[in-house]
Formats: structure tokens, sequence, C-alpha cells
């Protein structure tokens, strides 16, 4: 797993994550077998910041029922990144750029 994309999934916008963010931490969802200093690389090339921490776990998929069908939704892989105290990751104007093709 050498290409940084294929790390990083999706970054996790949920209440939590951007209360987080305040603090210098962000979350995303990575690749289930990713380690700790990939992860670090990737969040490096990627945004542009010094990363100082990397905590990972993994999240349970929940039971889910639809009827009388019942299953499971997927397990997946969480990375919380803390970031040095005057740098950011902004997410929001990463989005923009790309919607005008800039990036």
């Amino acid at each position: 797993m050498s290409d940084i994309y294929d790390i990083i999934i999706r970054p996790a916008l949920t209440e939590k994550s951007t209360q987080m963010a305040e603090e210098d931490k962000h979350v995303f969802q990575v690749k289930f077998d990713a380690t700790k200093p990939q992860i670090r690389r990737a969040v490096e090339k990627l945004f542009g910041v010094d990363v100082v921490k990397v905590n990972t776990m993994i999240v349970p998929g929940k039971p889910k029922r639809v009827g009388l069908q019942q299953g499971r939704s997927s397990a997946w892989k969480k990375a919380i990144v803390t970031v040095e105290e005057d740098q950011m990751i902004d997410l929001f104007a990463l989005e923009s750029t790309e919607e005008h093709g800039e990036v």
C-alpha cells in the first residue's frame, strides 16, 4: 500500500469530529490494514502539516434490520490525527476547490 490516496478513504465529518478539530485533532476513515506510520506520511503529504500523533481504532459493524432481513453494517478503521498546534487542516476549503477542478 504505497499510494497515499489508497490509505485515507475520507474524513469523518461528524459533530464530535468538528469539535475535535478545534483541539488540532482530525478524524479520518482509513484502510483496514493501514499502519500508523503510513497514515502519518499520507496526512503530511496530502495536507502539508506536521503530524504529532496518530491514534487508530476499529469501529465494529452494527446490527441492522430492514423488514425481516437482518444483517450488519461493515466494520471500519478510524484514525485520529493530532497536528502541530499552529497548523490546521481545512477540509471544507479542500472540498470547494475539488468541485472547481483546481486540485
